[in-house]
Order: structure tokens, then sequence, then C-alpha cells
């Protein structure tokens, strides 16, 4: 049995993808004896590409449990920039999370705002940030 360590290593070239299809990841653990991952794709065409990698690393995908609903709200502006509203209980760190996988990638967010944020922990729900391609 894989430990959860062991699991996010065999499976990082598709950790890899998702990071590079901008899929935002809402969970990654271990769950029965699986690597659990769940998140959001902004296009079918990013799925597809985070599910030929899981494929071509276990074809059987007996040891991993994956959903990427497709979300076209999340697709990219222009420049590799996406915007995203702040909602209530949010936190730079949260929506690292949310877009990144890791929440200490946060500065991200707060170097591409800097027109409108001066402190990366006073975020104002309604704000519309923007959030750069990781």
């Amino acid at each position: 049995m894989a430990s959860f360590e062991e699991l996010k290593a065999k499976y990082q070239s598709v950790l890899q993808v998702i990071q590079n299809q901008q899929v935002s990841v809402k969970n990654l653990h271990l769950q029965d004896n699986k690597l659990f991952i769940k998140g959001v794709a902004p296009s079918q065409e990013a799925a597809n590409k985070v599910w030929d990698e899981i494929k071509r690393v276990n074809p059987r995908a007996d040891d991993i449990t994956a959903d990427f609903p497709i979300d076209t709200s999340m697709q990219q502006q222009a420049g590799n920039v996406r915007t995203y509203k702040v909602k209530a209980g949010d936190t730079l760190s949260k929506i690292s999370k949310q877009f990144y996988g890791s929440a200490n990638d946060y500065m991200k967010i707060f170097e591409a705002n800097k027109d409108q944020l001066a402190d990366p922990d006073k975020i104002q729900v309604g704000q519309e940030l923007k959030i750069p391609a990781a």
C-alpha cells in the first residue's frame, strides 16, 4: 500500500499537467488507499490532457480517483491572466490554493494586483483580482 507522498511522487507528471492546464485543484489527499484529486478544468481539452497523463502513468488507474468537471468561466483571458471576484472568507492564500494548488503562491496574486492592493492581508469582498498563470 503506497503512502500519500509515494502516490504524489508517482503522479508528479499529472500534477504538473494540472498546473500547466490551469486546472484549479479543490482536493488532493489519500482516500481508500488511492490518490484522490478533484479539480475544476477550464475546458474539456484541459481535462482530457490530465486524463491522458493519468493513463500514461498508470493505464489501469487503479490507485487514483480523479474528477475534473468543466467550468468555462475559468478560461484565461488575453495575456494569460484570469480574474477572480473575492467572496466572503477569501484570503490570498485560499485563492492561491484554489488556482495553483498551493497557498504559498499568494504573492503571485498580490504582485499582479498591486494597483489595487497595498497589503496582501487586506482584500475586499467584490474586488476583481487578476490571477496570473502559474
